[in-house]
């Protein structure tokens, strides 16, 4: 029997996209509290990207010496940071409801948060039913 696959497209369209899971460590605390690094750190990531944000981000700071959380709601999702000064990391997810082409995560966040460490997971969101297998013959 041959088998056929549909492979998450439609009318030429992609059914899936891209979710980043990226966890910095090694960053000066000062780096991890500065709204404005951070909003670089978010622009850069829209900028080269290609992303549409919808609206500007919203932040959140954590009182005395904590950190601080931004969203950003994007056309194709959200970009979002959480910052940890106490132990100088940072957790940033990006989910892109289309494929898109990786980013320099460590080179970026080495250059803009002084990361030392950065750990990058992917997954591929597929957001269309699953495929569906037809026997043939």
């Amino acid at each position: 029997a041959n088998v056929r696959y549909s492979h998450g497209r439609e009318n030429g369209m992609s059914q899936h996209g891209i979710e980043w899971f990226v966890d910095a460590t090694g960053c000066p605390a000062l780096h991890l509290r500065a709204r404005d690094r951070l909003r670089l750190v978010f622009d850069r990531i829209v900028d080269e990207l290609d992303l549409h944000p919808i609206g500007p981000p919203h932040w959140h700071r954590f009182p005395n010496a904590g950190g601080l959380t931004g969203i950003w709601m994007l056309s194709e999702s959200h970009l979002a940071i959480h910052t940890f000064p106490e132990f100088g990391s940072i957790c940033v997810n990006l989910f892109c409801c289309r494929p898109r082409s990786a980013w320099p995560w460590e080179k970026r966040l080495a250059e803009l948060l002084g990361a030392r460490a950065v750990t990058i997971r992917s997954l591929d969101r597929n957001y269309a039913p699953l495929p569906q297998v037809e026997t043939v013959g």
